[in-house]
């Protein structure tokens, strides 16, 4: 039953439920979302053994590795809050959500890639310090320098989404509660309102601009100071060793804004077909979290030495608990 309340002389309708429509009429479609329970497989497992690795390694206990914890935590609730929700929906044929889940499922999916984005950002604040400024690198990037700069980040992030939200809930919705994604959407939502959503228009353009244009902007100009800085090193073995470790970093920030990107501004621009649109979508959400831990963190030589030394550290550990049965049951 809507509740219905009184607006500025207007009836005031809140859906007690929203409608997904997902993927229309698409053939084989339940193929796709089996491949994203495997995705997200992989997303778990990969990001939860990079946080456990970096928390249980103290080599690892560094000012980048705190962001790189940040980005794992990131990925790995980031796609926790879009497929289990989009499998569950779809292949149990259960496209309906509440209002109030509608919300927090919007809020918690919108937080989290704020925070994948900003979070890239910091990576890269690391990177132009350490190859623009390396003989100051540890006295500026400190871990309570990266601490500082990511809690501000999740201040910055929770209050945008929670702007965002909220002025969703000031929409009246007397037409369609169907929602042309796969997940609460802040555009196809605030599209089916009946009353004046210009706020919610604005806002989506804001924050498009500080969390997709305004980071990228800022990585791409980094990397122009950093491209002056490999061009003073004289030695080509040093620069070369300089520009590797900003590889990963260039193909992680590829892999997530381009996609995002693509999809939001081609969105605003021309006509995508929806089926198009969500499939596009979904992948640039969930395939960069999945690949991040093997990209930036499992090729890294820190990363690799840390491994070796806990699973050395298991297997002694281990060892040593085999003899002491042994010896106890002799």
């Amino acid at each position: 039953m809507n509740s219905v309340a009184s607006l500025e002389n207007t009836t005031f309708i809140r859906p007690p439920t929203f409608y997904i429509s997902g993927l229309y009429n698409m053939p084989h479609s339940k193929y796709y979302y089996i491949f994203l329970c495997f995705v997200y497989s992989g997303t778990l497992l990969g990001n939860s053994f990079i946080i456990g690795t970096i928390y249980l390694a103290r080599t690892l206990h560094t000012a980048k590795y705190i962001a790189v914890f940040n980005l794992a935590l990131s990925d790995l609730f980031g796609s926790s809050a879009i497929i289990p929700k989009y499998a569950d929906m779809f292949l149990h044929d259960n496209q309906y959500i509440s209002y109030e889940d509608c919300l927090a499922n919007m809020f918690f999916v919108f937080l989290f890639m704020t925070m994948q984005s900003f979070t890239l950002l910091a990576l890269c604040f690391d990177r132009v310090i350490a190859i623009c400024f390396p003989l100051r690198y540890h006295a500026i990037v400190t871990k309570t320098t990266m601490t500082l700069i990511i809690g501000v980040m999740w201040i910055i992030s929770a209050f945008l989404v929670t702007v965002r939200v909220a002025l969703i809930t000031r929409l009246s919705f007397c037409r369609s509660a169907i929602v042309y994604s796969y997940f609460c959407d802040h555009g196809p939502i605030y599209r089916l309102a009946c009353n004046d959503n210009s706020l919610n228009y604005m806002m989506a353009y804001v924050y498009i601009a500080v969390v997709l244009c305004l980071p990228l902007l800022l990585i791409a100009l980094s990397y122009v100071c950093i491209g002056f800085a490999l061009c003073k090193i004289s030695h080509g073995t040093e620069r070369i060793k300089a520009m590797k470790t900003c590889t990963s970093h260039i193909i992680l920030v590829a892999m997530f804004y381009l996609p995002l990107s693509g999809v939001y501004f081609t969105a605003h621009t021309t006509y995508i077909d929806p089926n198009t649109r969500i499939m596009n979508s979904v992948l640039a959400q969930v395939i960069p979290p999945m690949l991040n831990p093997i990209i930036y963190s499992l090729k890294t030589e820190e990363v690799l030495q840390s491994i070796k030394v806990l699973y050395k550290r298991i297997k002694v550990n281990f060892a040593m608990e085999e003899s002491v049965k042994s010896i106890a049951k002799n």
